[in-house]
Protein backbone atom coordinates (compact mmCIF):
# COMPACT_ATOMS: atom_id res chain seq x y z
CA UNK A 1 0.00 0.00 0.00
CA UNK A 2 2.98 2.55 0.95
CA UNK A 3 4.53 1.38 -2.37
CA UNK A 4 1.03 2.51 -4.71
CA UNK A 5 1.04 5.27 -2.05
CA UNK A 6 4.29 6.57 -2.51
CA UNK A 7 4.16 6.34 -6.53
CA UNK A 8 0.93 8.15 -6.65
CA UNK A 9 2.19 11.20 -4.91
CA UNK A 10 5.61 11.06 -7.07
CA UNK A 11 3.06 11.39 -9.95
CA UNK A 12 0.65 13.91 -8.66
CA UNK A 13 4.43 16.06 -7.70
CA UNK A 14 5.27 15.74 -11.92
CA UNK A 15 8.38 13.28 -10.83
CA UNK A 16 8.69 10.27 -12.78
CA UNK A 17 10.18 7.02 -10.77
CA UNK A 18 13.44 5.26 -12.52
CA UNK A 19 13.17 1.66 -12.39
CA UNK A 20 15.64 -0.52 -14.54
CA UNK A 21 14.81 -3.92 -14.27
CA UNK A 22 17.01 -7.07 -12.63
CA UNK A 23 17.69 -5.47 -9.43
CA UNK A 24 20.36 -6.71 -6.92
CA UNK A 25 19.32 -8.19 -3.54
CA UNK A 26 22.68 -6.96 -2.16
CA UNK A 27 24.29 -3.42 -2.76
CA UNK A 28 25.38 -0.13 -1.67
CA UNK A 29 22.99 2.74 -2.91
CA UNK A 30 24.39 5.91 -3.99
CA UNK A 31 22.39 8.94 -3.91
CA UNK A 32 23.83 12.01 -6.00
CA UNK A 33 23.47 14.33 -6.41
CA UNK A 34 22.89 15.56 -2.81
CA UNK A 35 22.16 19.28 -2.43
CA UNK A 36 19.37 19.73 -0.47
CA UNK A 37 17.00 18.72 2.47
CA UNK A 38 14.74 18.39 0.17
CA UNK A 39 16.40 15.41 -0.91
CA UNK A 40 15.53 13.53 2.17
CA UNK A 41 11.62 13.79 1.01
CA UNK A 42 12.00 12.35 -2.73
CA UNK A 43 14.31 10.04 -1.35
CA UNK A 44 12.16 8.40 1.22
CA UNK A 45 9.35 8.65 -1.41
CA UNK A 46 11.31 6.98 -4.08
CA UNK A 47 12.64 4.54 -1.97
CA UNK A 48 8.96 3.44 -0.53
CA UNK A 49 7.87 3.68 -4.49
CA UNK A 50 10.76 1.04 -5.50
CA UNK A 51 9.62 -1.03 -2.77
CA UNK A 52 13.25 -0.78 -1.43
CA UNK A 53 13.67 -2.18 1.90
CA UNK A 54 16.95 0.11 2.43
CA UNK A 55 19.00 1.13 5.21
CA UNK A 56 20.73 4.61 5.49
CA UNK A 57 23.72 6.28 6.81
CA UNK A 58 23.27 9.93 8.13
CA UNK A 59 25.22 11.70 10.52
CA UNK A 60 25.26 10.72 13.88
CA UNK A 61 23.80 14.74 15.11
CA UNK A 62 20.49 14.08 13.20
CA UNK A 63 19.89 11.08 15.82
CA UNK A 64 18.56 12.89 18.50
CA UNK A 65 15.49 13.29 20.72
CA UNK A 66 12.67 13.50 19.55
CA UNK A 67 13.57 12.41 16.20
CA UNK A 68 16.06 9.26 16.89
CA UNK A 69 13.81 6.69 16.93
CA UNK A 70 11.55 7.61 13.81
CA UNK A 71 14.75 8.48 11.71
CA UNK A 72 15.69 4.74 12.66
CA UNK A 73 12.43 3.29 11.96
CA UNK A 74 12.74 4.79 8.52
CA UNK A 75 16.14 2.53 8.34
CA UNK A 76 19.04 5.07 9.24
CA UNK A 77 22.10 4.33 10.98
CA UNK A 78 23.75 7.05 12.73
CA UNK A 79 27.58 7.42 12.07
CA UNK A 80 30.37 9.55 13.56
CA UNK A 81 32.67 11.43 11.17
CA UNK A 82 34.79 12.79 13.82
CA UNK A 83 36.27 9.10 14.48
CA UNK A 84 37.57 5.94 12.80
CA UNK A 85 35.25 3.12 14.15
CA UNK A 86 35.47 0.75 11.62
CA UNK A 87 32.25 1.60 10.11
CA UNK A 88 33.63 -0.41 7.12
CA UNK A 89 33.92 -3.44 8.65
CA UNK A 90 30.65 -3.62 10.49
CA UNK A 91 28.71 -2.53 7.47
CA UNK A 92 30.37 -5.46 5.48
CA UNK A 93 29.38 -7.84 8.62
CA UNK A 94 25.78 -6.80 8.04
CA UNK A 95 26.01 -7.63 4.49
CA UNK A 96 27.96 -10.78 5.30
CA UNK A 97 24.96 -11.75 7.87
CA UNK A 98 21.90 -10.65 5.78
CA UNK A 99 21.06 -12.05 2.40
CA UNK A 100 18.87 -9.33 1.11
CA UNK A 101 21.02 -5.85 2.64
CA UNK A 102 20.62 -2.67 0.78
CA UNK A 103 22.57 0.37 2.27
CA UNK A 104 22.19 4.18 1.31
CA UNK A 105 24.53 6.50 1.07
CA UNK A 106 25.47 9.75 -0.15
CA UNK A 107 29.27 9.45 -1.18
CA UNK A 108 29.74 13.52 -0.63
CA UNK A 109 29.03 12.98 3.11
CA UNK A 110 27.03 16.07 3.11
CA UNK A 111 24.81 18.81 1.55
CA UNK A 112 27.55 20.97 0.92
CA UNK A 113 30.19 21.62 -1.93
CA UNK A 114 32.92 19.49 -1.25
CA UNK A 115 36.21 19.21 -3.71
CA UNK A 116 35.23 15.58 -4.30
CA UNK A 117 33.57 11.78 -2.98
CA UNK A 118 34.26 10.03 0.45
CA UNK A 119 35.45 6.51 -0.53
CA UNK A 120 33.41 4.97 2.30
CA UNK A 121 30.36 3.85 0.05
CA UNK A 122 33.44 2.02 -2.52
CA UNK A 123 35.23 0.76 0.27
CA UNK A 124 32.08 -0.86 2.01
CA UNK A 125 31.30 -2.18 -1.22
CA UNK A 126 34.63 -4.42 -2.49
CA UNK A 127 35.00 -5.64 1.29
CA UNK A 128 31.00 -6.98 0.93
CA UNK A 129 31.85 -8.14 -2.32
CA UNK A 130 28.47 -6.33 -3.31
CA UNK A 131 27.57 -4.24 -6.90
CA UNK A 132 26.56 -0.52 -6.32
CA UNK A 133 22.99 0.90 -7.00
CA UNK A 134 23.09 4.19 -8.70
CA UNK A 135 20.23 6.51 -7.94
CA UNK A 136 19.73 10.22 -8.44
CA UNK A 137 16.91 13.18 -7.01
CA UNK A 138 17.40 14.47 -10.86
CA UNK A 139 15.42 18.19 -10.17
CA UNK A 140 16.16 19.33 -13.84
CA UNK A 141 14.13 16.43 -14.95
CA UNK A 142 12.25 15.38 -12.43
CA UNK A 143 13.17 11.80 -11.63
CA UNK A 144 13.78 9.99 -8.77
CA UNK A 145 15.16 6.33 -8.62
CA UNK A 146 17.85 4.23 -10.16
CA UNK A 147 19.94 4.93 -13.31
CA UNK A 148 21.98 1.49 -13.19
CA UNK A 149 23.96 -1.37 -11.15
CA UNK A 150 27.50 -1.52 -11.41
CA UNK A 151 30.10 -3.83 -10.38
CA UNK A 152 33.21 -2.42 -9.45
CA UNK A 153 36.39 -3.68 -10.95
CA UNK A 154 38.75 -3.34 -8.19
CA UNK A 155 40.59 0.05 -9.83
CA UNK A 156 39.09 3.18 -7.95
CA UNK A 157 40.11 5.90 -11.02
CA UNK A 158 37.98 3.37 -13.54
CA UNK A 159 35.24 2.79 -11.32
CA UNK A 160 34.71 6.29 -10.70
CA UNK A 161 35.25 7.47 -14.11
CA UNK A 162 32.24 5.22 -15.18
CA UNK A 163 29.91 6.24 -12.02
CA UNK A 164 30.87 10.05 -13.55
CA UNK A 165 29.31 8.70 -16.77
CA UNK A 166 26.51 7.84 -15.45
CA UNK A 167 25.83 10.71 -14.07
CA UNK A 168 26.05 13.27 -16.47
CA UNK A 169 23.90 15.83 -16.70
CA UNK A 170 21.94 15.27 -13.24
CA UNK A 171 21.03 18.08 -11.54
CA UNK A 172 20.27 18.75 -8.08
CA UNK A 173 17.75 21.12 -6.36
CA UNK A 174 21.01 23.54 -5.82
CA UNK A 175 23.64 22.31 -8.86
CA UNK A 176 25.95 24.97 -7.68
CA UNK A 177 26.37 22.85 -3.93
CA UNK A 178 27.08 19.43 -6.16
CA UNK A 179 30.26 17.87 -5.45
CA UNK A 180 32.43 16.85 -8.36
CA UNK A 181 32.62 13.23 -9.06
CA UNK A 182 36.20 12.37 -8.15
CA UNK A 183 37.97 10.94 -5.14
CA UNK A 184 38.34 13.46 -2.22
CA UNK A 185 42.44 13.68 -1.58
Amino acid sequence: MLKNLAHIILSLLGWRLLDPPQRPARAVIIGYPHTSNWDALYGQLGKLALGLNARWVGKDNLFRWPFAGFLRWLGGIPVDRRASHGFVAQMAAQFAAHPDFLLVMAPEGTRKLTEGWRSGFYRIALAAGVPLILTTIDYARREVGILAYMELSGDPEANIAAIAAHYAGRQGRNPALASPIRWLG
